[in-house]
């Protein structure tokens, strides 16, 4: 089994169940999208001692979480799983992937940095298609799986593009590969 040291965040103990399935690791659960103040502090802590990968359902409740973690506990890891891999006809969470989805996952982690200078814009997203067509859902979709940092609406997908110093010829490359 493969020993992960950071401390991954989870959103419940099915997700903890599974990631210990096939990794030796050790994991906080949120237990759901409201937040305490005693959670943040563990994940605080985890992230001084050993660090912290989140690891949050590929829906707008994981997402949530992860934007509140990442704001209140700066410098922690990220890692995003595709809703395809994740999800069973009714549900969608880390529980139902399999051994390689998360594998792969944790393999590309990704941190956010505060960039004091935009390297894409609103309209370069339009100008590209993310924004304002029919398939823009669909783009920004396979460039969130491409650069390993999921699935978002234009908003979000805006702001982890430049948290990672994504520029407007980087992002056309991939979304046209």
């Amino acid at each position: 089994m493969k020993q992960i040291r950071q401390l991954i965040v989870v959103e419940g103990r099915h997700d903890s169940a599974k990631l210990k399935e096939f990794f030796e690791c050790d994991t906080i659960e949120t237990g759901g999208t409201s937040l305490g103040e005693e959670v943040i502090e563990r994940i605080r802590a985890a992230q001084k001692t050993r660090g912290v990968i989140i690891f949050t359902d590929p829906d707008s409740p994981g997402n949530r979480i992860r934007n509140e973690i990442n704001r209140a506990v700066p410098g922690c890891l990220n890692a995003f799983i595709d809703k395809k891999a994740a999800r069973t006809d009714h549900k969608v969470g880390i529980e139902h992937a399999g051994r390689v989805d998360l594998e792969q996952s944790l393999a590309n982690l990704i941190i956010y940095e505060d960039r004091p200078q935009e390297t894409i814009s609103a309209n370069d997203l339009y100008e590209l298609g993310l924004t304002g067509s029919k398939d823009s859902a669909k783009l920004r979709e396979k460039a969130g799986n491409a650069l390993h940092i999921g699935f978002g609406n234009a908003k979000t997908m805006l702001r982890r593009l430049n948290c990672l110093g994504i520029t407007k010829e980087e992002l056309e490359k991939v979304i046209h590969s």
